[in-house]
Parts: structure tokens; C-alpha cells; sequence
């Protein structure tokens, strides 16, 4: 069981989430209030939602030995579009110009990622650079689309999607369930995730066995590009508007994070999207707990780092066998033919 790659990601949401109930009694607390539940645990799902979708996206990415950094700035594009089509759409139905704005932001985001998969695959470019490229132009086609300005839209239909609730509970929980069923039938049901994880171990053995390894990284850099999208809609629409500057900000990082807590290898290779999903609830509950706390803003990317430095340290298997031999070697000198400790 301790061998298990999903144990120790297990263990640490385990040791936060009672950290938080020792800290706060009522932190599992959950309450219906006007037909809706509340409480600090659908806190951590619904808000952690956007992360969940990006990192899906980002795990089939990572698991072709690739990355991808401009998925922040694709969910600012995402809500940025989506909002400025909303604003110019005054006296439009608004169910009709919500569907618009969101087949608008989804269509540009896979085009973004189309355009990271012709760099990729079909140039030839380094990952890491490629999608720099992005992440920087994106930031800024952001802050064009909103014209360096927050948009504010008021439209209750798109506002739903990332602030209404279904069966008491917020819509965005099943808006990440579609996405990782969809994900895991694709992956694990037809032969796709066997193509990914081939790409990613071995590129060449797969080329040379018949896999059409270019198309395979496309489809994983348009699919990042759609989880990105996804998710920029969750968070403009949550709070009905778009900022360009700050929308999806370091949301790279964490959802990187997320993947190689959830036990994926940057080499590549296998991957584990139960995993992502653990270590983005782990991200999202280390978030909630600093600022349950009252963690100074000031140093909260620092403490933030520490923990994520110390699961990463826990999960690591060379690591922990290193401290355990080293706790032998002091608590049982003899048998390794050393004198004891006076």
C-alpha cells in the first residue's frame, strides 16, 4: 500500500484537511441554506474547480514530455473574449448570447492551442519555448481585448456557469466532472492514452512502430488549450467580469504542481489523472488553509512553496529510503559494523 502512487497525495489532503478541522471545529461543517449547501469543503471544490480542469489538460500535456506555460494567459483570453462579447451584445437574448460568448472563448482557446501544437509538433520548437511565447503575447492580447480595462458584464445565465448551483451544489463541481470523465474514457478506454504515454517515453520507438506522434502532441496542446478556456469561463464568470492583467495568474504553476504531486514525471511516460485530482485538491486546500490562518499576505507564496517542497519531499521514494537508512545507521550502529554512540 505504501508503494501505491496515489497513497502519500492521499496522506498529505489527509493531514490538511484534519490540520484544518484541529484548527476550526466546524471546518466539515456543511450547511443547506436556501436550498443550496455551503460550507468549507464545497468551498474547496467549487473555487478549486478552474485548477482541477486546467490541470487535467496539463497532465496529458506532461505526460507527452512536454509543457505547457501559457495556459494562464489562455484563461485570461478565455474570460476576456467571452466578457467583451457579452458587453457589446446589449439587447440580445441572453441565454442565446451567453452560448455565443462561450462557443467564441472555447473556439480561440482551441485555436491557441492549435497554434502551440504547430510550434511543437510541426516546427519543432521546445515545448517550454513555445509556449513562452504564448504565455507572454497572451497576457498582453488579454489587456487588448479589454482594452487595459476590467470588464463588467451583467448577464444571470453566464454568471451560472461559474456561480450557480445544480442539485444544491455549484455547477462548476460538475463542469469538472464532464471534463475528467471525458478525459479518463479518452485516455484510458481507446488506445489515445497508450499513444500519449508511448510519445512520452519513447518518441522515436514510436514513430518507427506507426504512431502519429505529431498528431498525438497536437491533440494534447488543443485539449490543454480547451481546459484553459474552460476554465477562464469559470473564473470571469464567477465574478462577472474580466481582468486581463491578473485572470489565471500563476495558474500555470500550480497546475503544474498539481500534475508531478498527483505522481506524473515530467520525463513523460505514464500518467495519473486521479492523481491530478488529488494534487489539485491538495493546492486549493493548502490555500483555503493559509488564509483560514491568517497568513500574512506578504509571506504566503513562501509558506505556500515550504509545503509544497516538503509533499514533494514525502512522495519522493529515494528520499524517504534515504531517511530511513540513516535512522538505522544511528538507532543500530552495530549492524553496519560501527561503533555506537557514546
Amino acid at each position: 500500500m505504501l508503494k501505491h502512487p496515489l497513497f502519500w497525495p492521499l496522506v498529505v489532503l489527509g493531514a490538511l484537511l484534519l490540520f484544518n478541522l484541529v484548527y476550526s471545529p466546524d471546518f466539515f461543517s456543511i450547511r443547506m441554506k436556501d436550498g443550496h449547501l455551503y460550507g468549507s469543503l464545497i468551498d474547496i471544490l467549487n473555487f478549486g474547480s478552474p485548477l482541477i480542469i486546467v490541470a487535467i489538460g496539463m497532465t496529458l500535456v506532461i505526460a507527452t514530455s512536454g509543457i505547457d506555460l501559457s495556459v494562464g494567459s489562455v484563461v485570461a483570453i478565455s474570460g476576456a473574449m467571452a466578457c467583451l462579447t457579452i458587453s457589446h451584445g446589449d439587447g440580445q437574448d441572453p441565454f442565446g448570447l451567453m452560448l455565443k460568448a462561450v462557443a467564441i472563448a472555447l473556439v480561440l482557446s482551441l485555436v491557441l492551442g492549435v497554434w502551440n501544437g504547430f510550434l511543437v509538433a510541426q516546427i519543432g520548437m521546445q515545448p517550454i519555448i513555445a509556449t513562452l511565447i504564448l504565455m507572454v503575447a497572451g497576457r498582453g492580447v488579454a489587456q487588448l481585448i479589454t482594452n487595459g480595462q476590467i470588464i463588467t458584464v451583467s448577464n444571470g445565465e453566464y454568471k451560472y456557469i461559474g456561480a450557480g448551483t445544480l442539485a444544491t451544489l455549484p455547477f462548476s463541481i460538475f463542469i469538472v466532472i464532464m471534463v475528467f470523465t471525458a478525459a479518463a474514457l479518452l485516455t484510458r478506454k481507446t488506445a489515445l492514452g497508450l499513444f500519449i504515454e508511448s510519445v512520452g517515453c519513447k518518441p522515436t520507438a514510436s514513430r518507427l512502430a506507426g504512431i502519429r506522434s505529431k498528431t498525438v502532441l497536437w491533440a494534447v496542446y488543443m485539449f490543454c488549450g480547451l481546459c484553459a478556456g474552460i476554465a477562464g469561463l469559470i473564473l470571469s464568470s464567477n465574478v462577472s467580469s474580466a481582468d486581463g492583467n491578473n485572470a489565471g495568474l500563476w495558474y500555470e504553476l500550480d497546475a503544474i504542481l498539481a500534475v508531478v504531486i498527483g505522481g506524473t514525471s515530467l520525463n513523460g511516460g505514464r500518467f495519473s489523472l486521479a492523481g491530478t485530482l488529488i494534487g489539485a485538491l491538495i493546492i486549493q486546500t493548502l490555500t483555503t488553509t493559509i488564509y483560514m490562518i491568517g497568513v500574512p499576505p506578504e509571506i504566503t507564496l513562501v509558506v505556500k512553496a515550504c509545503v509544497v517542497l516538503a509533499v514533494c519531499l514525502i512522495q519522493s521514494e529515494t528520499f524517504r529510503s534515504t531517511i530511513i537508512a540513516r535512522w538505522k545507521t544511528r538507532r543500530y550502529p552495530a549492524e553496519r559494523g560501527l561503533k555506537p554512540h557514546a
